[in-house]
Parts: C-alpha cells; structure tokens; sequence
C-alpha cells in the first residue's frame, strides 16, 4: 500500500502522520513524506522555466529536505515497525497540485493529512488547503482533526442520502479497512416524510448488495438537518471514523462551502475519510 502523508512542519501535521502510521500498523506500506512549497519572494526566473533547472537560492528546498529527513528517522525510531517504508519527498509547487502528482507517479492508495496547519484558524473545521485537496481528490483521503488521539477502528459512521451509485464510489476502499481492522459499519440514513424515491430506492439495493458480506447495520433516523443527525449519532455511539462519499449533488458538499462549525455543528474529533465518486462521463 501507498500512503501519502503531506505535511507543513506543523505538530498537527505529525501528529495527523502518526495517527496513518498506527491505523496502517499491520499492512506493509510505503509512507510518502511529502512538503510542497512556495517561497513568499522569488526570482522571476522561477516563472520563466523549471525550479529545479534554474537552482533554489532561497535553500528552501534543502531546509525543507533535512526536516524531512528528521521526521523520517523519528518516525522510523518512533514506531519500529519492518512493514513500513519511508520516502521524502520535498517540491517548490502549491500542495494541491503536488497531491495530485504524487498520487499520480507513486499511485498513491490513499492520503492523511490533518485539518489544519500552525496557522490554522481555531473556528475553522477544514482549512483552505484541505478543502481543495478534497474537491480534486481521485483516491480516499483521511483527514484527522487536530488534538484527535487514535483509538482502534471498531465502528465506522457511514451517512447516506442514497443518492449516488455506489459502484461508482471509492466503496470498496472503505469495506476493506473495516474488514482488515475488524470494524462495524453503521449505514445512517435520514428519513424523508416523502420516502424513497424511485432512484433512492435503487441505490439502496446497490449499497445493499455491496455490503452483505461486511458487519454492518442500517439505520434510519427520523426526519432532521444532516449533520445534526451526525452529531446526535455520535453522541449516543461510540464511532472511531466518519466517512462519507464527496459527490457535489449531496449534503457532503456543504461542508466545504460553510466550513466554519458553528454554521454545520460538526463537533466531532473523529478522523473524517472522505471517499472519490467517479461518475460517468
């Protein structure tokens, strides 16, 4: 497996690394250690040709390559463990671009990063650059809020509308954590006083299907705002991750246009996966 821990230096940031190491503990794994940046003031020359043709006066590049070495040997000293691998890796480009070239050239099974970095605003659920690593994410990403402690992974909440086509989802990814971890999936869906429609109803027998061999459990909870039937589920279960689907047609979407928490009461310090939706073209 291939996991890509981008990081800012930040202690969210090692401790949103440490919390993907210890999740993946019992898989082999390459862990990519990866900082991208882009120094405040830079020569025009930048502009006009390759970073690395032209030469890093700045010395971001090697600064940033030794810190990363740091972590690696910490890491390594820290966990002890033969099934993991480390690899640097430090580039002059924004993150979300990097994200997605590394994903690309390492195939990249999945990313984990934390919400936010040394800068990050505490009202602030996800930060600017999480939010846009998830709009254009092709694989699972693993966002773990800040101070949360790693627990192991017994129950999974997964909430649905039932709107999308789950054999086009990144479903199976999740199914297969549960599986290796020994988790109980529990399929929340808020009622509608209108029912099911047609197409809801078809998904349902879809997800059905997929998960019959998985431990889990469907719920239908009475009619309410999602994310504060989130909160109440949480509250009463004892859930160590929360994922859901990102498709721009559900509710999942609001997290990322109203991002602060006290407008989508999102409470939780649970570690949040976000699953690709590949629809057809």
């Amino acid at each position: 497996m291939n996991i890509l821990l981008p990081t800012d230096f930040s202690e969210n940031a090692f401790d949103a690394i440490c919390h993907g190491i210890e999740l993946f503990e019992d898989s082999t794994c390459v862990f990519y250690l990866m900082h991208a940046y882009t120094p405040a003031i830079y020569r025009v020359d930048y502009m006009l040709g390759s970073p690395g043709k032209v030469g890093l006066p700045d010395g971001h590049q090697q600064v940033a390559q030794t810190q990363l070495e740091e972590i690696r040997k910490n890491l390594v000293s820290k966990f002890k463990n033969p099934r993991h691998t480390f690899v640097t890796h430090a580039a002059f480009n924004n993150l979300v671009d990097e994200v997605q070239n590394t994903v690309k050239n390492e195939n990249i099974d999945i990313v984990i990063m934390g919400t936010q970095g040394a800068t990050g605003a505490k009202g602030i659920f996800l930060g600017s650059n999480t939010v846009h690593v998830l709009r254009k994410a092709t694989v699972p990403v693993l966002i773990i809020p800040k101070k949360s402690k790693f627990r192991p992974l017994d129950h999974i909440l997964f909430p649905t509308d039932f709107e999308i086509d789950y054999k086009l989802s990144g479903l199976d990814y999740l199914l297969n954590l549960a599986k290796q971890r020994k988790s109980k999936i529990h399929i929340m869906h808020v009622s509608s006083p209108y029912g099911l429609s047609k197409e809801q109803s078809s998904n349902k027998t879809i997800l059905e299907r997929i998960v019959a061999t998985s431990n889990h459990y469907f719920y239908d909870e009475p009619d309410q705002e999602v994310i504060g039937a989130i909160n109440n589920f949480q509250s009463q279960h004892d859930i160590q991750l929360l994922a859901m689907v990102h498709n721009k047609h559900t509710f999942l979407e609001r997290l990322f246009v109203e991002p602060i928490i006290r407008n989508i009461g999102l409470r939780s310090l649970v570690p949040f996966l976000v699953l690709p939706y590949h629809p057809k073209s």
